[in-house]
């Protein structure tokens, strides 16, 4: 069994982040002339800053125009590279804006990996290619398995993707490769137009789907289709731009009574779509927190900003293949282990069951229900309800069966009448 812990920030955690910023300002202080360069500049239209020399060992070139012309520019202090160091996510907001339009929108930028395991990309590349952890990477891609496939494979197919994946070491890569290896049915809207692709091409799109599923999932279940995820706009070296959609579901921990529960709801929804659709793909939340989350400003809709943990599984070739007790449902098994977004999972059960109630107990555990802990907090995105509610005790009954079934198979009942009593309070009976 699996189990995913995101850490919790402790006392010495805390310290250590005070002595970082005294440290910083210090920094500031002793950099002023650079700093007030790197404020002024627009770093976004450096290629080396994009990483763009490392091409076709990148993610891709289709947003280079808006990036190198300028209209891709950094928001406030993301333009400090002093700063880069506390930012390990990589993870920057910016403004775009096309000419033609006449204003500019929010986007989000992201390099998909760590400082670290984009250094460890490149050892990968290196050693797979000459034998040494540093080369020319130019040099380097074309001695490499993708470049290989470019030779023999002219289709996206599942053979060709794994066989682009089998180098790749990073913890990441397991979610995605459990997906290549049992579908034959790859939902990448590129798959068809893949023999059009030049092979730079070819090999960016391969290089992005092993180092960061994320990007396969965005495309693969775009929100244009109605997938719950943040749009994938472009790339430009190893600078990834998705659609910002809005601030963290965290921000709506005290919201309103009737906003919490429409959010709540949402997330019911999503769970059931991930899990139920009419493609027959199976899409499973493996780290489900507070962050991973965003609502729309606007239209208040809940979308899913972190994709980087989905798990894909086929449940047309599960019936197909029939491994030992495909059709016995599946339960989750409750993890209390007293950390924040506890999950446990089996990937290779994921993988081999079609009815399968991960995704309710994902939500119900670690956002919903009293169970949910996040940031010093308890009570989940539910907590306090009015107390005619509260007092009427069904809502509790529901959470508490969803994150930690009493009964057989209770989970699965619970979260379809979770799913319609949560309606039901929000007005949003459909």
């Amino acid at each position: 069994m699996w189990r995913l812990v995101p850490p919790k920030l402790g006392r010495l955690s805390r310290s250590l982040k005070l002595a970082a910023l005294g440290s910083l300002l210090v920094l500031m202080v002793l950099h002023s002339p650079s700093l007030l360069a790197s404020w002024q500049r627009n770093e976004l239209t450096d290629r080396r800053f994009l990483q763009l020399n490392k091409c076709p060992a990148c993610f891709g070139t289709s947003w280079c125009r808006r990036f190198l012309n300028g209209q891709v520019v950094f928001e406030a202090w993301g333009r400090l590279r002093l700063l880069d160091f506390l930012n390990v996510k990589n993870v920057y907001f910016a403004q775009y804006g096309e000419p033609r339009e006449g204003g500019r929108r929010r986007v989000v930028l992201k390099r998909l990996g760590s400082q670290r395991e984009l250094a460890q990309l490149d050892q990968s590349i290196c050693k797979r290619a000459t034998g040494r952890p540093r080369c020319d990477l130019l040099q380097a891609m074309p001695r490499t398995e993708f470049a290989r496939l470019n030779g023999d494979v002219r289709l996206l197919t599942p053979e060709a993707w794994r066989a682009g994946r089998t180098w790749c070491t990073a913890p990441r890569s397991a979610c995605w490769t459990a997906w290549c290896a049992a579908t034959p049915r790859p939902r990448i809207p590129a798959a068809s137009c893949f023999a059009t692709f030049k092979d730079s091409e070819r090999m960016q799109l391969l290089l992005t789907l092993a180092f960061n599923p994320s990007a396969g999932a965005t495309g693969s279940f775009p929100s244009d289709e109605g997938w719950p995820f943040a749009k994938y706009l472009g790339a430009c070296g190893r600078m990834v731009a998705v659609n910002y959609i809005g601030e963290e579901l965290w921000s709506y921990f005290n919201a309103p009574w009737e906003k919490r529960v429409d959010l709540a709801w949402q997330l019911m929804e999503i769970a059931e779509q991930l899990t139920n659709n009419d493609f027959e793909f199976a899409l499973y939340l493996l780290d489900v927190s507070f962050d991973n989350f965003a609502v729309g400003p606007r239209d208040g809709k809940v979308i899913i900003v972190d994709a980087e943990n989905v798990l894909v599984a086929d449940k047309r070739l599960i019936r197909q293949n029939k491994p030992e007790n495909w059709d016995v449902w599946y339960e989750s098994k409750f993890d209390d282990c007293d950390k924040e977004a506890c999950l446990s999972f089996s990937k290779e059960i994921l993988c081999a069951r079609v009815t399968v109630d991960h995704n309710y107990y994902a939500v119900c555990q670690n956002l919903l229900s009293r169970h949910a802990t996040w940031r010093g907090t308890s009570g989940g995105l539910l907590h306090d309800p009015p107390t005619e509610i509260a007092k009427d005790g069904r809502l509790e009954a529901l959470l508490d069966e969803c994150a930690n079934p009493k009964k057989r198979y209770g989970r699965f009942q619970a979260a379809k009448e979770l799913r319609e009593y949560l309606a039901q309070l929000s007005n949003n009976v459909r």
